[in-house]
């Protein structure tokens, strides 16, 4: 009696792919639950600090301590644009810059800030 080596190989793959299926469905229908973690979604997210915002959207260009890289130096920035310059450098970009990566309600904050450097 020789049996067929393939048998038990493709029992297995049978197996597996049922239990993908399953777990999907299961996933599914626990999508909103699993997603939420059990708690209720915040209304409001904390504002972050024009520091914070720098860290995670410009530091890639402007550098980590903000000398340059990429992106333009932005020590003495008050010296080289105004206040409205600044403003629609940040809202519309510049060069190789992207508009719109500082929120509206925190462009005021990230003025001053800039402008402070």
């Amino acid at each position: 009696m020789n049996r067929n080596p393939l048998i038990p190989f493709a029992v297995i793959a049978v197996l597996g792919i049922g239990l993908m299926f399953l777990f999907s469905f299961n996933g599914l229908g626990n999508m909103k639950e699993l997603a939420s973690d059990g708690e209720a979604a915040p209304e409001e997210t904390a504002a972050a600090s024009p520091e914070e915002i720098y860290q995670g959207k410009c530091s890639a260009c402007h550098g980590v301590d903000m000398s340059g890289g990429v992106g333009p130096d932005l020590h003495g920035v008050s010296e080289r644009y105004d206040a409205a310059e600044i403003e629609t450098i940040l809202k519309e970009g510049k060069g190789i810059m992207q508009g719109g990566l500082v929120p509206d309600e925190q462009l005021e904050d990230m003025i001053t800030w800039l402008s402070e450097l």
